[in-house]
């Protein structure tokens, strides 16, 4: 176990990725930017995209510390399928065809139920769902040609059962179904598709962060009534469940969505 940033510990299992070229949306914060430090703990090329400058070249920095065999920092809103597309070009065009591809996009917007007006609905699958679609439909053909590549999308435990708000728990769900359908399409050509669903990860500027800063009793209660290890997840617990899927390690698994949720959800499969 090494330390990383932050004071975050991850794991470098050495599970092959030396010579892939990854690229993760939305990587530099929380889960995603975790996923792509632990890429780089495996000596991969590492691609990272998001919105927000300073973030990426943070990031970036970090990715070469951590030992990334290349990185490359790509501004994009991924919310915005031009920019996203074109974003992900550079990134082939520089670091050369894609082996992974992290979608990590997501969040929650406007009202929770279903009062909601089309407008959050409308923003919230922008945010959760369309950027996957989006980014699979550019990078699939060519791993579908190369007869290599594995794709994993962040869904969440909201996605496999009730809870959370209501657009949010559609959406969620949707990137599951694409997910499995978007296994079965490319499983012939020798490319996996995966999903994870985590539980409530703590990270700093995270949702979780600030509702525990806002109401630390209320956050108490909810861990002890929820979180069955008394205690959040962490980034780099996902990350690593990630890296797992996209080695060949997990040759035989494609087409499933792997809960890493400490035991937190409810749900029987």
């Amino acid at each position: 176990m090494k330390q990383g940033a932050r004071g975050a510990n991850f794991l470098a299992m050495d599970l092959g990725l030396g010579d892939r070229n990854v690229a993760v949306v939305g990587g530099t914060r929380g889960i995603g930017r975790a996923t792509a430090l632990a890429f780089a703990a495996e000596r991969a090329r590492v691609a990272i995209l998001a919105r927000t400058e300073a973030t990426l070249r943070e990031t970036e920095a970090a990715l070469r510390d951590r030992g990334a065999a290349a990185s490359l920092a790509v501004r994009a809103d991924g919310t915005v399928a031009s920019e996203l597309e074109a974003a992900l070009a550079r990134v082939e065009r520089e670091l050369g065809p894609l082996d992974v591809l992290v979608n990590n996009l997501g969040g929650s917007r406007g009202e929770a139920t279903s009062a909601a007006p089309s407008s959050d609905w409308d923003a919230v699958l922008a945010l959760n769902l369309m950027p996957a679609v989006t980014a699979c439909r550019r990078v699939l053909p060519g791993m579908k040609e190369r007869r290599r590549g594995a794709i994993v999308n962040v869904s969440s435990i909201f996605g496999r059962e009730a809870g959370g708000a209501i657009s949010y728990n559609a959406s969620k769900a949707a990137v599951i179904g694409f997910t499995k359908m978007l296994a079965r399409e490319a499983a012939a050509s020798g490319v996996r598709v995966n999903g994870v669903a985590p539980g409530s990860v703590l990270f700093p500027g995270g949702s979780w962060e600030r509702r525990r800063r806002e109401d630390p009793a209320g956050i108490e209660e909810f861990v002890r009534r929820e979180l069955p290890f008394g205690r959040f997840g962490r980034p780099e617990e996902i990350a690593s469940v990630i890296v797992f899927l996209a080695s060949d390690a997990a040759s035989w698994v494609s087409g499933v969505c792997w809960n890493v949720d400490g035991c937190q959800s409810r749900s029987l499969s």
